[in-house]
Order: C-alpha cells, then sequence, then structure tokens
C-alpha cells in the first residue's frame, strides 16, 4: 500500500526541532513544556488503574512537538562525542565490551514530565545521518505500536537493528511504559553481535512528580562471553540524591559468572568501572560529556525527503506546538489521526492487512515481535545531524 500524505495535507517543508537534553526540554530550543500537572491529574481521573495507554491519544498540549520515531531515533545519532565508533575502536574485546555497555548508557533521554511525543502513524519514517553513520526508522504496526530502527555504518563497520515495542500502563499513581523487543549491535569485522533490552519508563505523580528509567537491562555477547546486568534505579518514598537516576551493576564472563567489574554511578551524571581484582575505578561515560550542546538536524536534500517522514507528517503539528497556538496544534493532529482511521477503515473493507515497506515484521510468543530489514544498508540521509 502507497502512503499517501501529500503536501497539500501536511505541507511540503519539515520541522526540526532540537535534541531532547539530559532535562528532557529541547536542547538548543526556546520551547519549553507548559505546566501543566494539573490537567494530566483531571486527564488521569477518567483512566482507570490498570487500563492499557497505548490507545489514548493526548491532546497537542501534552506533546512535546517531535515524534516518538524521532525520540528513539535521536538517542542513536544525536551524540556529542562518537561513543558508537569508539566501541568497534577498542583493542580487546573486554574493552569493547565496556564501551558496549557505556553506549547503550547513553541512549537514556529522558522526557520532562507532563509531556509526550507523538504516537508515530502507520507508515511513518525518519531518515537522518551523522557522519557515516545513517539511521533510518519505520513503524511498522499502530495496534500494538511496535517501531523498526536500522543503522548502518560502513566506515566502522557497524550495524544496529532495533525492535521496540511500548506497553504502557497507569496504575493509579505511576505510569510504566515497558519497552518490550531487543536491541542489536554488531560490530561486523570484530564478528561480535550484542544483544541488550531497555528498561522501563515511567511516570510518577505522587508523592514527587518524575519521570525515569527504572529495570534491569542485560547486555550479552556470546562470541566473546561477557555479559552485564544493570540496574536503575530513582523512585523512593524519601526522595534521596544518591538514588536519583542511579545505576548498578556488574561485568562478567558468561562462563565462569566470575565479576570482573563493578558498575556504578548515575546514568545522568557519570558512570564508573570498578575493577574487582586491583580495586582501579574508571570513569566509562560522562553525561555532559556525550549529550550536550546537541544541534538541530538540517535539511541537506529537500526533495528527497520522503512524504511519510515523521517531520512532514507532522509539520503543521509541530509548528503550532512551537508558537503555542494550542488549537490550531490539536486540530492539526486531530486531521492526522482521522485520516489514518480512514484508511484503516479502508484495508478493513477491502480485508487488505497493512505491509511493511522497508521491513518485514513476525512475531511470536516465545521471542515478541522481530524486525528483518529489507535492505542490508541504510542509505545516506537527506536530513543530517553534525556533533
Amino acid at each position: 500500500m502507497v502512503f499517501s500524505a501529500t503536501e497539500s495535507e501536511y505541507g511540503p517543508k519539515p520541522v526540526l526541532t532540537a535534541p531532547l537534553s539530559l532535562e528532557g526540554e529541547e536542547s538548543d530550543s526556546s520551547y519549553r513544556a507548559p505546566n501543566i500537572i494539573q490537567r494530566i491529574l483531571s486527564l488521569l481521573n477518567t483512566v482507570r488503574p490498570g487500563s492499557d495507554l497505548t490507545r489514548l491519544q493526548l491532546p497537542a498540549l501534552f506533546n512535546v512537538p517531535k515524534s516518538q520515531l524521532q525520540c528513539y531515533g535521536e538517542s542513536v545519532y544525536c551524540m556529542s562525542s562518537d561513543m558508537l565508533s569508539k566501541c568497534n575502536n577498542e583493542k580487546s574485546s573486554l574493552d569493547r565490551f565496556v564501551s558496549v555497555v557505556a553506549w547503550s548508557i547513553s541512549t537514556l533521554r529522558p522526557l520532562a514530565f507532563g509531556v509526550a511525543p507523538y504516537n508515530p502513524i502507520l507508515g511513518e519514517t525518519h531518515h537522518v545521518s551523522r557522519g557515516s553513520l545513517n539511521v533510518f526508522l519505520e513503524q511498522v504496526s499502530h495496534h500494538p505500536p511496535v517501531t523498526a530502527l536500522h543503522a548502518t555504518d560502513e566506515t566502522e563497520n557497524i550495524e544496529l537493528l532495533w525492535c521496540h515495542s511500548p506497553v504502557a500502563k497507569f496504575s493509579g499513581s505511576r505510569i510504566e511504559t515497558e519497552v518490550h523487543g531487543k536491541r542489536v549491535l554488531k560490530l561486523i569485522d570484530k564478528n561480535e553481535t550484542y544483544t541488550m533490552n531497555s528498561p522501563k519508563l515511567v511516570i510518577k505523580f505522587l508523592p514527587v512528580p518524575g519521570v525515569d528509567w527504572l529495570g534491569n537491562v542485560k547486555i550479552q555477547c556470546q562470541e566473546n562471553g561477557f555479559e552485564a546486568q544493570l540496574c536503575y534505579r530513582g523512585f523512593t518514598f524519601l526522595p534521596r540524591a544518591s538514588m536519583n537516576r542511579s545505576i548498578k551493576g556488574k561485568i562478567f564472563s558468561s562462563s565462569s559468572l566470575e565479576t570482573i567489574y563493578e558498575i556504578s554511578g548515575h546514568w545522568d551524571r557519570t558512570v564508573s568501572i570498578k575493577d574487582v581484582l586491583n580495586g582501579k575505578t574508571t570513569v566509562i561515560y560522562n553525561a555532559s560529556e556525550a549529550i550536550s550542546r546537541l544541534k538541530t538536524p538540517i535539511v541537506k536534500d529537500a526533495k528527497a525527503v520522503l512524504p511519510s517522514e515523521s517531520t512532514v507528517v507532522w509539520a503543521e503539528v509541530g509548528r503550532n506546538i512551537i508558537q503555542k497556538n494550542w488549537e490550531k496544534a490539536s486540530e492539526a493532529k486531530t486531521n492526522i489521526e482521522e485520516w489514518q482511521r480512514k484508511l484503516a477503515r479502508e484495508r478493513q473493507s477491502a480485508d487488505e492487512d497493512w505491509v511493511p515497506k522497508h521491513f518485514t515484521l513476525s512475531y511470536s510468543k516465545e521471542n515478541g515481535w522481530h524486525c528483518l530489514p529489507k535492505r542490508k544498508i541504510v542509505t545516506p540521509a537527506p536530513i543530517i545531524c553534525t556533533p
């Protein structure tokens, strides 16, 4: 099925916004989320505890001017330092594993409390390059939401493949979003494949509102025999600075289970490893160096931007959110959602299943959703991000 967004519906020019900073706001933009805590609480009064929130349509007032596709992509291509290339350039397999752990931590970007990105529409894409790294995403399913990401760097011989399916549930005092699916990082010339999962994104309302990543992450490489277990911690009944956005874990041998390094720190500040044999401590991740002064991507080739591109599909909505014209933003967002419902009804009437254009999608009870790119290499994008 051909994606049917047109320039007349959504405008020909992409609306690009600054990447999210460690504070959850856009890093080089004057846009700031409105103070809408009371509105959030009133909205959630209509939602029952235990409810699945994946079908909840938020008013534009609750949105940052970007799609969830962009947020996933930004965690890969928006970096002040090239931590991904470092994973491939370390000489020893253990040093490469440590670099992968540090890179995995760097992909966490929180949102400001009270706002969320748009739910991507079916078939939406996002294509951005940073140097020799080319990143492509597609929304391959809408109900349930499934996002596929494929990135390749032919210079560094690196390939990334993610398949994410977030499931958000309201529990009364918080919203917990479990991100199902796995991330795969391949260092091709080293013949090493790293697999990892994601922590949960938790929005807490009481006693102190906040947004944090919580839960356990496992990183594993069968080829070099190393494994890491990370525990992301944060919210406590009595807030403590030492616990806020903290991380603890270890790197160990998969065969002997012998611990090599202990991991500790805060993912929004610094994270260190301690050698259990000699007690030496080394900082492996500094958030202020890795995620600071992030620049807004720019359009290099306007003619090559796809009509399904996130920054085109949501252009009118984003433009009005930035201008704080909430009525027009809501109207534009409603038009997109109604258009999607119309297409869904047409497919149902024709007994036609949606087929992703750029990925092959499959599902099994044992392994969940699996996304396989139809192209081996991601081509350079018409939108670029500079360090």
